[in-house]
């Protein structure tokens, strides 16, 4: 059976009999089960062709769901105690379907795992042969999994994902049993969310006049136009599609780097003793502009004015966290503004540095002042956190241990290991080949808790998260081919216990891969093949950023 992620407990019947289903199943859904109900009888129900009525009274359905009363409280999956969190038990024999959740989340997931078994057809959009007749292993599957936070992070700001290829990677995540969308929506490069009382952050900030094509070394242009933005009502339709398949939309609003493009829109948001702010476009390279935030009462309103509306977009039942980014922020304006040298003595904070964590903990304090909380990338450790602030810690494992030792929870997303721009191979054929070579093998033997934790700073560790920066990235196909299958390796990596990464089994994850591609290709995911690019997907003659050798562990 070529589940991905490897399930906790599976066994499998020993005479490998199988139940067929009739032209009609009948759907048998508990009290509240009626969202997977709903999910089943659309998607399962449009590739085999199943309305999957319930049955009349009396009459025993041939999948039956149920959350299990009080589970959520008990253990994990198959353990006595009943059903944890996210958990589910599948049952499949001579009557059928038994699928249990410990909650609506977990009997979601198990309704992926049971996609799974039924095969690739399943993810089909209709039924490719009308009338077949479709069956099931019988099998016993007990799971849950090993993290909370199983996330990928999808950078907007560089490349705009439009909403309807949004809404797609969320249900790419809900196949893989992956529960966190982080949405980078602001940068230097474009602002892409609606905010009502500062309509100029889309009208000018979303659009830039061209995009460097390749790396910043890269001599190339491409010189059409680029941008675009969510809407309210499309931020809205986000956050319901993804509470629907149990995924939490993380936003994420940089401050105060990463910001030329709000300032291109309000440049009396930068620092204008500085510099000509009014000349200010929306950056067409890649990089980390030296364009910031001026550190002024006035800029906190600004910003605590989008941060209203957001949390307004992103209700704190569906997304707690609020991420701020905080990281690479160049302070040379800074140091030539007589305004901000008079805030760091007003402050009395400790230099430029001091200045940027009090931005910060501004907004930690905010936040949590509105029962959110604040996460950010490990430069936000620099300056010291509130207790409830949260890090992702990407320049390494480094951030994060520091972070979990200090009592903070962490989301481990270490650039050298897990962020999916990074090329899958070496040689001429990867396209626009940036950094380190991060295989599929090596993917998989990424390991979120490094041995160095202690336990009580292990229990830290949230869970962790691919991250995707799409500089390189123009478009769809090429997010897929940068993003699959290995974030089928990541997915196992974060639901399932899997063994010490040199322990872990490479050859079987290997064989279950080439039969999820089937999945994929169902799906109409343009990944990158094992065997390496198609010829459509190189680009020959792009510069990008290669780095050779091994990645450091830091």
């Amino acid at each position: 059976m070529d589940l991905i992620p490897l399930p906790e407990h599976l066994v499998p019947d020993p005479e490998g009999r199988r139940h067929t289903f009739g032209p009609e199943p009948l759907l048998d859904a508990g009290p509240r089960t009626g969202g997977v109900a709903r999910w089943l009888r659309r998607e399962v129900g449009a590739a085999t062709g199943w309305a999957l009525p319930a049955p009349a009274a009396g009459a025993r359905g041939d999948v039956r769901l149920r959350i299990e009363p009080g589970a959520a409280d008990g253990g994990a999956g198959g353990e006595p105690g009943g059903l944890g969190p996210e958990a589910y038990r599948l049952d499949i024999g001579p009557d059928g379907v038994e699928l249990t959740g410990g909650d609506a989340a977990g009997l979601f997931w198990g309704a992926q795992t049971l996609r799974q078994l039924l095969g690739p057809d399943a993810y089909r959009r209709a039924p490719l042969r009308p009338g077949r007749t479709w069956s099931l292993p019988y099998a016993a599957v007990a799971d849950s999994p090993r993290f909370g936070w199983r996330g990928m992070m999808l950078d907007t700001a560089r490349h705009f994902t439009p909403k309807d290829g949004v809404l797609r990677h969320i249900d790419l995540l809900a196949a893989h049993k992956l529960n966190v969308l982080h949405l980078h929506l602001t940068d230097d490069q474009g602002w892409r969310i609606e905010i009502r009382r500062h309509p100029r952050l889309t009208e000018v900030g979303a659009w830039r006049a061209r995009s460097r094509w390749g790396h910043r070394a890269s001599p190339l242009w491409n010189e059409t136009p680029h941008g675009g933005f969510y809407t309210q009502d499309d931020i809205r339709e986000i956050v319901a599609y993804a509470a629907e398949r149990h995924v939490r939309v993380v936003p994420e609003i940089d401050v105060p780097g990463h910001s030329q493009a709000a300032i291109a829109a309000y440049p009396w948001l930068g620092n204008a003793d500085a510099v000509d702010t009014a000349a200010l476009g929306v950056w067409d390279d890649w990089g980390i502009s030296k364009n910031v935030l001026a550190p002024t009462e006035e800029v906190l309103r600004f910003y605590e004015g989008v941060f209203e509306e957001v949390l307004e977009l992103f209700p704190a039942e569906v997304s707690p966290f609020v991420h701020v980014g905080g990281d690479e922020c160049p302070k040379e304006q800074w140091r030539a503004s007589p305004a901000a040298q008079a805030r760091i003595r007003e402050l009395g904070v400790d230099g430029e540095d001091g200045l940027q964590s009090w931005f910060i903990r501004h907004f930690d304090g905010w936040l949590a002042a509105r029962g959110r909380r604040l996460i950010g990338w490990d430069e936000i450790l620099e300056g010291g956190l509130a207790d409830g602030a949260a890090v992702s810690s990407w320049r390494g494992y480094a951030g994060g241990v520091a972070a979990a030792e200090a009592g903070h929870d962490v989301v481990m997303c270490p650039e050298q290991q897990v962020y999916l721009d990074h090329r899958q191979a070496g040689g001429a054929d990867e396209p626009m080949p940036i950094g380190y070579v991060r295989t599929l093998e090596d993917v998989y033997r990424f390991e979120p808790v490094p041995p160095k934790l202690s336990p009580e700073a292990a229990a830290h560790v949230l869970g962790a998260q691919a991250n995707v920066w799409t500089e390189v990235m123009e478009n769809q196909s090429r997010v897929d081919y940068q993003v699959f299958p290995r974030l089928a390796a990541f997915a196992e990596t974060v639901w399932s216990r899997l063994p010490e990464p040199e322990s872990r089994d490479w050859p079987g994850f290997e064989a279950r891969t080439a039969a999820h591609l089937a999945r994929l290709d169902a799906l109409g995911v343009d990944y990158r093949p094992l065997a390496g690019p198609l010829p459509w997907q190189r680009r020959p003659g792009v510069v990008g950023r290669p780095l050779e050798g091994a990645p450091p562990i830091v």
